[in-house]
């Protein structure tokens, strides 16, 4: 798969006027270390930080690394990371507000953006295995 048509793919999915998804996955990186930073110093506070920081900044290692795939079955396998990596970062921020460390109004657009890039990599997932089909 040559770059050009990744980027199609990649582009495809995005509203006029969005940022480009490698942009966008970085911003995540950097609100999930601003989230980790200002955690509460206790044990559970900190263990559930230590999880959503590993998992919400590699989405957009894991989204550089399917950028630079040698074929189309290793761009979905990265993009396929990118959405397991999403969807453990949703449930460690759901954990964090449920258990009250963090007030779920801090939250909000944090959870927003997670399930934001969920369905766009989603839609990336599923474009790319119909346009092999």
């Amino acid at each position: 798969m040559n770059y050009e048509m990744k980027e199609n793919e990649a582009l495809m999915v995005m509203e006029d006027g969005e940022r480009d998804l490698r942009e966008r996955t970085k911003a995540f990186a950097l609100r999930i270390i601003k989230l980790f930073v200002s955690l509460p110093k206790r044990t559970e506070a900190q263990v559930l930080g230590k999880q959503v920081l590993r998992s919400g900044t590699s989405v957009g290692a894991n989204y550089r690394e399917a950028w630079r795939s040698r074929s189309r079955a290793e761009f979905v396998s990265k993009i396929g990371d990118c959405l397991k990596e999403l969807d453990e970062t949703a449930y460690w921020i759901e954990l964090l507000v449920e258990s009250q460390i963090i007030a779920p109004t801090r939250l909000a657009v944090l959870q927003d953006e997670c399930n934001q890039l969920l369905a766009i990599f989603t839609h990336i997932v599923k474009k790319t295995k119909a346009n092999n089909s």
